[in-house]
């Protein structure tokens, strides 16, 4: 795996990322051929590197990005089957509104939809005032990070939520789509952002009623 298209100034764990392609290609056999996963590996650390705000745990944060990719991927190919509804949730920088959506659905479907979430411009790092907010029901995002908006994860898709990332969610037949006009939390107060996590926490609420109209929430 060589560093000829890493960032500029970063310098490439090549050990690491050799151990986590490794550690994928054992995950992945027979699914995915080691090219792809190396391939993945290395664009999934170099695209969180254009924006992390800090690199020490960058290796360990690309593996989870890089196997979020690689399981939509197997997906939308059909080699996993997909035994619950997927939604993706996107906004600009995938470090408010889309983060406390995600979290939110998580917490009231308790398994019966698979989330997945991202930015079309990531920024380095989740909002604080939306850690704060959400912490304050017991949701805890503070090790959660802002993603890179890919293909795969758009194909896997059921349901995609867009919140004013305009056109930069590519549209597949068979997907749905919605857009929430959802206020942008990003430089507000906790107060504010909490009226912003409570209009999502609806939205949640309902959207989880049409994908499971028999089942309930807490």
């Amino acid at each position: 795996m060589s560093d000829e298209r890493a960032v500029p100034g970063l310098l490439m764990p090549e050990a690491s990322l050799h151990r986590l392609a490794d550690e994928l290609s054992a995950r992945f056999t027979g699914v995915f051929a080691r090219e792809t996963i190396d391939r993945y590996v290395f664009e999934s650390y170099t695209a969180l590197a254009r924006t992390a705000r800090v690199t020490t745990h960058l290796p360990v944060l690309a593996g989870r990005f890089a196997t979020e990719r690689l399981t939509a991927l197997a997906r939308s190919k059909g080699v996993l089957a997909g035994d619950v509804p997927e939604v993706l949730f996107v906004c600009v920088q995938n470090a408010g509104r889309s983060q406390m959506a995600a979290g939110l659905l998580q917490h009231r479907a308790g398994g019966r939809v698979h989330v997945r979430l991202a930015g079309s411009q990531p920024a380095p790092s989740v909002d604080d005032a939306v850690v704060a907010a959400m912490s304050e029901i017991g949701l805890d995002l503070s090790a959660e990070f802002p993603k890179p908006l890919t293909d795969d994860v758009v194909r896997a898709a059921d349901v995609v939520v867009t919140m004013g990332c305009g056109d930069a969610c590519p549209v597949y037949p068979g997907t749905r789509y919605l857009d929430w006009q959802v206020r942008d939390p990003a430089g507000l107060s906790v107060g504010e952002v909490r009226a912003i996590r409570d209009d999502l926490d609806a939205r949640v609420r309902w959207l989880l009623a049409e994908l499971h109209p028999a089942g309930t929430t807490t």
